[in-house]
């Protein structure tokens, strides 16, 4: 698995800058961009603080298959509050959620 492109295509899906990634996971800025350029691994804190950040498991960080995503019980009931909208008012809440990121 490529640890370092896992975490750049997180930190992208977010629109995160390193800067930002480094705000909300606590890891230093320095420490992110050296290990980008340097393509070195983090350490297993660093990696659990970054998936902190990303709102997920080390476990679900490592899993190949997104099909099989572990969702806690927000996510459960967001999904099926949306299920239950009609067509129009899911567009809408697309492009909430789509501001709000």
């Amino acid at each position: 698995m490529d640890i370092l492109g896992k975490i750049e295509s997180l930190r992208k899906q977010r629109e995160w800058s390193i800067y930002k990634l480094a705000e909300q996971s606590g890891v230093m800025q320095s420490t992110l961009s050296n290990m980008f350029a340097r393509k070195t691994m983090p350490s297993i804190q660093t990696l659990s603080m970054l998936c902190s950040a990303f709102g997920i498991t080390m476990s679900e960080f490592f899993e190949e298959d997104t099909n099989n995503m572990v969702l806690n019980e927000n996510e459960k009931n967001l999904i099926k509050d949306y299920r239950l909208l009609n067509n129009k008012n899911k567009d809408i809440a697309s492009n909430i959620i789509k501001l709000l990121k």
